[in-house]
């Protein structure tokens, strides 16, 4: 263990291991002026010998030196080069041609143009409206007139229909849709209106067709007579059953008046269906008659073929209005429970069923008192 302890390099006779040969020679072969290099140091090094070697250059041509204060040549000309590839292009403009500048203080013409399209629109709205609103508030004192001057006078004067002064019969209505209407409901009630002007001219126009009819075919003057008939008849009775019906149901929310309108328009509209198909000898110019009396004559049936049109025209218009005003009516609150309130209502406060009720009643205690005496 004593000789495992001992320090080998204090022995004499073994020497300093820093006096071998090889390593004198490596110490005394280093390059000058290593000791007094300092890296950290801007200076340049003092021996060359420490530096990489350039590569081979071609004769005539001197290898770049890199300066810690300076950039490579060859790096920024690359760089440069880079920089102008990458840079975006101007694009090509025409000889002669500046390209468009936007100042900060100028609009751009296709804005300009656009607001002022708005402008004079919203200009062209205001101005519609206040002629609109001009029109409803004429219409509005004109009624206010009407009403006064009504007011003045007792009370309504019948207009409906218009007949002259020294007409022996005077008007039967007070027609005015424009007073007695709702204004969401008065362009329906005009179309139904007008409707029952269309129907009116058919029943005419069929008369003459079945007139002309009995002109050509001497065995028609039933269809002739029973158009006379029905044109007396139904004209006055479809203003009365279901026009002047629906008219009132508008005018004062009536549920018993659109529930007679509804069943009377059904039984019309059934009347369409039979009138456009003409059955032979019920008085009708309608598809069946007109082809046969085609047979007898061509222009009387052309006419007929034409009337059979305007019967199938009114029966297609009066299903598209039936649903119409259907719609409406359920719109407006009305029930079958208020058109029985509206009915019994109306026999009670009718004077012409409680003076007929009061008559029966002091009849019937006449009798009772007789009895008794």
């Amino acid at each position: 263990m004593s000789e495992m302890d001992s320090n080998p390099f204090a022995d004499p006779d073994l020497g300093s291991p820093f006096q071998d040969p090889s390593v004198t020679q490596a110490t005394h072969t280093a390059p000058p002026g290593l000791e007094e290099y300092n890296p950290f140091t801007n200076a340049k090094p003092v021996s060359q010998s420490m530096a990489p070697k350039p590569a081979a250059h071609t004769a005539g041509t001197q290898p770049a030196i890199m300066r810690p204060s300076e950039k490579p040549p060859a790096y920024t000309q690359a760089h440069t080069q880079v920089s102008q590839s990458m840079a975006p292009k101007p694009a090509a403009h025409t000889a002669g041609t500046q390209p468009a500048i936007m100042r900060p203080s100028e609009k751009p013409p296709a804005y300009t143009q656009a607001h002022t399209q708005d402008q004079s629109w919203a200009a062209a709205e205001l101005l519609r409206r206040q002629e609109e609103l001009e029109r409803k508030a004429a219409e509005l004192d004109r009624r206010e007139r009407e009403m006064q001057s009504l007011s003045a006078s007792g009370g309504r004067k019948n207009n409906w229909p218009p007949l002259p002064e020294k007409f022996p019969v005077g008007p039967c209505f007070y027609h005015d849709i424009t007073v007695d209407i709702p204004v969401e409901f008065q362009k329906t009630v005009k179309i139904m209106y007008y409707l029952w002007m269309f129907h009116t001219g058919t029943l005419l126009a069929n008369m003459f067709g079945c007139l002309a009819w009995f002109c050509v075919d001497s065995a028609r003057g039933v269809d002739f007579g029973l158009a006379i008939l029905w044109f007396i008849i139904f004209t006055p009775c479809s203003f009365v059953c279901w026009y002047r019906p629906l008219y009132g149901a508008f005018r004062g929310d009536s549920s018993f008046r659109f529930f007679v309108f509804f069943f009377v328009y059904i039984t019309q509209f059934g009347i369409y269906v039979l009138q456009s198909i003409g059955i032979s000898g019920w008085g009708a110019s309608g598809w069946i008659s007109a082809l046969m009396g085609l047979n007898k004559n061509i222009p009387v049936g052309i006419i007929m073929i034409l009337i059979a049109a305007l019967f199938t025209s009114l029966a297609v218009m009066s299903l598209i209005l039936f649903k119409k005003v259907h719609g409406m009516y359920r719109t407006t609150g009305a029930s079958f429970e208020k058109a029985q309130q509206e009915f019994a209502t109306g026999i009670i406060t009718n004077k012409t069923v409680q003076t007929a009720a009061a008559n029966a009643a002091s009849r019937t205690a006449h009798g009772t008192v007789k009895e008794q005496i």
